[in-house]
């Protein structure tokens, strides 16, 4: 019903992307950018995009440097690694995927976000 003003998406593709409480503050779900444009408030959603990606592109610097150091050191360096998944073969295809590790749900579980770093 009323799908043509949703432009024609399924009611499951609108409540995608629906906050959910008690979900990690790196979720996609919490970026400001697409919560101010869904809310319609397309300049300032256009603004917050620009402040995440330079944040983003700060954060990749600082990494890079930080190897370049450790590389000209010869010091360990240890790259950035996600939370939650682990780089491996996966076992049926034989291809390299990320598979889950375990510790989000207890995070969830204890409300306990504090190896999140801060994205948004």
């Amino acid at each position: 019903k009323y799908a043509e003003n949703m432009y024609y998406f399924s009611e499951l593709a609108l409540t995608l992307n629906a906050p959910e409480g008690g979900t990690a503050p790196t979720d996609s779900r919490w970026r400001p950018d697409q919560r101010l444009m869904e809310n319609g408030r397309w300049d300032e959603a256009n603004a917050e995009k620009q402040r995440l990606e330079e944040k983003q592109r700060l954060s990749r610097k600082r990494r890079e440097a930080e190897a370049a150091r450790a590389t000209e050191d010869g010091t360990p360096y240890d790259p950035y690694k996600p939370l939650w998944f682990e780089r491996k073969k996966d076992p049926v295809t034989q291809e390299l995927t990320h598979i889950y590790k375990g510790g989000y749900w207890e995070s969830k579980e204890k409300q306990d976000w504090t190896l999140c770093p801060d994205i948004f």
